[in-house]
């Protein structure tokens, strides 16, 4: 068995760097509120706010820290986080326009049904 000292396994355990937690995990989250977005737009902005929040999270620990965090990592957290954006306002571009649409069609019918055909004889 090799002697070692208490400080060289720290310094060795110190120098491994770690991934950032939840990194993927703001990525997939993402990448699917930008696909999921026509889907009503709920799924979409719930994914997104829920990447930005862990994203948020994410950067946080890599600021006090970022030497203990692997740069892919961090890259990956970065890429979520703009994704999550881009999901988060076209989520709720849709849903701005689905409240518009529904307002047209619902004063179209308001407007359509005023006077029935039978009334006027």
């Amino acid at each position: 068995m090799e002697n070692t000292t208490p400080t060289q396994t720290e310094n060795v355990q110190q120098s491994v760097q770690q991934p950032l937690p939840n990194s993927t995990a703001v990525l997939v989250l993402g990448i699917l509120s930008i696909a999921i977005c026509w889907c009503y737009g709920l799924f979409g902005i719930t994914m997104g706010i829920i990447a930005l929040v862990l994203s948020g999270k994410a950067r946080a620990l890599y600021n006090k820290n970022p030497e203990q965090y692997t740069e892919g990592s961090f890259k990956n957290m970065n890429a979520g986080r703009v994704c999550a954006i881009i999901g988060t306002s076209l989520s709720s571009l849709y849903i701005a326009i689905l409240i518009i649409y529904f307002m047209v069609i619902g004063a179209a019918l308001g407007t359509l049904f005023t006077q029935f055909p039978w009334e006027s004889f």
